[in-house]
C-alpha cells in the first residue's frame, strides 16, 4: 500500500486558452460559463481542479478513470471541434441529464456542494443549450430523429 503512493496518474490540468473551446463556435454567455466553471468542468473539459484527498492512492486512479472516461463523453474544451451532429447530440444529452437531476453526478457534489444547480441555474443552463442546439439541427439538416425531442 505505501509503494502504490508513489505512483500518480498525469493530472488532467491545462494553461491557457483552449483552441477547441465550446465558446470559440458558440456564443456562452458569462452566467452559462460560471455555471459550467463550478459544475461542470472538472469532470467536463481539460482543467481539473484536483482535492487534497486526490494524492491518495488508489482514489487519484480512481479520479484519473472517471475524469478520462467523462471527458471522452463530453469535453467542453474540445466542443468546438465536435461534428454538428455530435454537439447537438451532447447538448441533447446534456438537457436530458440536467432535467433528470443525473447531472452533476450525485457523488460529485455531496463533497462538492457549490456545484448543485439551482433551480435557476438549471433553466439557465436548459435554456442555453437549447438555444445552442435548435440552429446546429436547422443549419445541418439534421434528420428529424437527430432533432431535440419535445420535453414535458
Amino acid at each position: 500500500m505505501v509503494a502504490i503512493q508513489f505512483i500518480h496518474p498525469k493530472k488532467n490540468q491545462s494553461t491557457g486558452e483552449q483552441p477547441n473551446a465550446i465558446a470559440k463556435a458558440y456564443p456562452v454567455p458569462q452566467e452559462v460559463t460560471d455555471i459550467l466553471k463550478v459544475s461542470c468542468y472538472d469532470c467536463h473539459s481539460n482543467n481539473t481542479s484536483y482535492p487534497w484527498y486526490n494524492n491518495i492512492q488508489p482514489v487519484a486512479w480512481w479520479m484519473n478513470n472517471h475524469v478520462n472516461g467523462e471527458k471522452h463523453e463530453l469535453n467542453f474544451d474540445e466542443f468546438a471541434g465536435y461534428t454538428p451532429k455530435r454537439a447537438h447530440r451532447k447538448l441533447d444529452e446534456l438537457i436530458d441529464q440536467v432535467k433528470e437531476g443525473e447531472m452533476p453526478l450525485t457523488s460529485y457534489t455531496w463533497i462538492h456542494k457549490n456545484a448543485v444547480l439551482s433551480d435557476a441555474q438549471k433553466n439557465t443552463l436548459l435554456n442555453w443549450a437549447q438555444t445552442t442546439m435548435d440552429p446546429i439541427a436547422l443549419k445541418n439538416n439534421l434528420p428529424k430523429e437527430e432533432k431535440h425531442k419535445e420535453r414535458p
